[in-house]
Parts: structure tokens; sequence; C-alpha cells
């Protein structure tokens, strides 16, 4: 059995892990299939969008305690691989929270560019309550995230968040109902579905660097080249065509 599916339809790419028996925890066959499926979408041109989910009741366990156990830095360094691609993937990434995300599976979520959540969901750090030092960047993640007050209840005095919270927290963007939550992610994809892929993935890592920018100015200008490549690219062409037309159409009728 797969320990990941996929699937690709209107330009959105569904990764599922797949190990509802064990709660989809992450162990090194299913961190080399996550990233040989990302490669897959990054390579295909009609994906302008993941999303990541967990088949089941959990989003993702977090890590094999077993591997834990004998963990090394290389070691570590490989789980970690499962949601760092994902992580640093050039496509835009949404999280589609279905279960219980822990530990790992807590960074797999973080990782994503935007999280919706089932209401049942379950944001549960649990690296201290185990005896373990949060690892991967997990502490970074969480507080750019949602800030140092929210960080440290979650992560330091172990608070755990279902989908509401989480929304209210500003950790995901939405809380939905439990059945409505992958019609909501296909939903969201789809604003990145429709737009030119390569202008996606521009836009995805302008977005990125602007963690850096330090002032108004330094931003309008990162972002002038990429404005004016595009402005000269067929499809903005075609696209204000496409607009003119549907005006002058509307304004005759």
């Amino acid at each position: 059995m797969p320990h990941v599916l996929t699937d690709i339809s209107d330009g959105i790419a569904t990764l599922t892990l797949n190990a509802p028996d064990t709660r989809n925890t992450m162990t090194m066959p299913m961190v080399d299939e996550i990233v040989a499926a990302m490669d897959a979408f990054e390579a295909d041109p009609t994906v302008a969008a993941v999303i990541v989910t967990g088949a089941g009741s959990a989003f993702c366990a977090g890590a094999d305690l077993g591997n834990l156990q004998t963990a090394s830095a290389d070691s570590l360094g490989r789980i970690y691989e499962g949601f760092l691609r994902i992580a640093r993937s050039t496509l835009p990434t949404i999280a589609a929270v279905n279960g219980a995300a822990v530990g790992a599976g807590m960074n797999l979520a973080l990782g994503c560019d935007v999280r919706l959540a089932a209401r049942r969901a379950k944001f549960d750090t649990r690296f201290l309550q185990i005896g373990l030092h949060p690892g991967g960047g997990h502490t970074w993640m969480q507080r750019r995230i949602v800030g140092p007050q929210a960080t440290f209840a979650s992560v330091i005095f172990g608070e755990v968040l279902d989908g509401a919270e989480a929304e209210r927290t500003g950790l995901v963007h939405r809380a939905v109902d439990d059945d409505q939550l992958m019609a909501a992610a296909r939903d969201l994809a789809a604003g990145a579905a429709s737009a030119p892929r390569d202008l996606v993935v521009l836009t995805k890592a302008t977005i990125k660097s602007m963690a850096g920018v330090e002032s108004h100015a330094a931003a309008v200008q990162a972002e002038l080249g990429p404005q004016v490549w595009t402005a000269r690219q067929p499809w903005f062409a075609e696209r204000i065509a496409a607009l003119k037309a549907k005006i002058s159409s509307r304004d005759k009728s």
C-alpha cells in the first residue's frame, strides 16, 4: 500500500498521507514518497497549487517514536525532509488539516502557505510533553505565524487547539465544518489554478522574499521588475483583451 496518495485535477494537486491505521505517522518510507510526489508536482506544468491532507481521522500524528528513540542529527534530518520539502516548494501549498496534527505533523501544517482546519482538528505541539525539545524549525515557524504568546501557550504550556481556536489565534486561515474541508481547500486552491502558473510561482517567491524587506520603498522596488516582466507576457495581453471585450459587451447591453 502506498504511503502517499496523489491526485491532479483542474490544476490542483492533492497529496494525502495514507497510513490511517497509524494516524499517518511519518516514517522514512512516507518521507521518500512525499519528496517524490512534490518533485513530480513541481515538474508538471499543469499543477499550480498543492493541497496536503491525511487519510482517515488524523492529519499526521508526528514522527515514528521508534525513530525518535534512536535519533541522530542525520536521521532527524531525514524525517524533517517530509515537511521541509513541502515548506520549500515553489508551488503554493494548502494544509487541509482534517484531524490531529501532532509534533512533526504540526510542522507539516506550519510549513504550508495556508492552513484550513476542520472543526475537529487538533493542533498539538506535544514535544515537551514527551520529554523532547522541539525540532524542525517548529518554534520559528509557529512564532512567525501566531506570535510569541500563542507559541508559548502551545509549546511550553501544552495548549491543544481545535479548529475554531486555531482560527482565533491566527494559526489557521479558516476553520470549516468537517465535511466541507476538502471542498473549501479546493475552492481556495482554484484561485491559484486560475492564474498563469509562472505568475503564481513568481508571486509566491516575492511574498516569501518580503520577510527580509524593511521598508515600503524597498518593497516597491522589489516588485517593480517582476511586474514589468509579467506586463510583457502574452497571458497579460490575452486577459486584458478578454476583460475589455467583457466590459464592452456589458456597456452595449
